[in-house]
């Protein structure tokens, strides 16, 4: 299945970027299509997990890596998630060959 998402341009967002299925929020008027293949590996890790599930491992994995890190870029950087979307958002063909829960070897 093809994940593209619905792009939603909100110029006042406190960060760059994020997805939340099914949209993409971005912060830029023409976001870069590594940007758009980074947000779109968040939309598939959301379908395999469902939205609150997804935010609510999403929310305890940064607690857990901000008590180890002990800073908020670090912490997010070393989300599972986060590591497996920056990892690949290059790969504009990742998400064709992408195994089902990819994300679960980056913990």
């Amino acid at each position: 299945m093809r994940i593209k998402g619905f792009l939603l341009i909100i110029p006042s967002l406190w960060v760059d970027g994020m997805a939340l299925f099914p949209f993409i929020l971005s912060k830029r008027k023409a976001p870069s299509r590594y940007f758009l293949n980074h947000e779109r590996i968040h939309l598939k890790q959301q379908l395999e997990l469902g939205l609150v599930i997804f935010y609510v491992w999403y929310f305890l994995e940064y607690l857990i890596r901000i008590v180890q890190f002990r800073n908020h870029y670090l912490a997010y950087l070393h989300i599972s998630f986060e590591k497996e979307a920056y990892t690949h958002e290059r790969d504009l063909g990742y998400l064709r060959k992408r195994r089902f829960c990819a994300w679960w070897k980056y913990l």
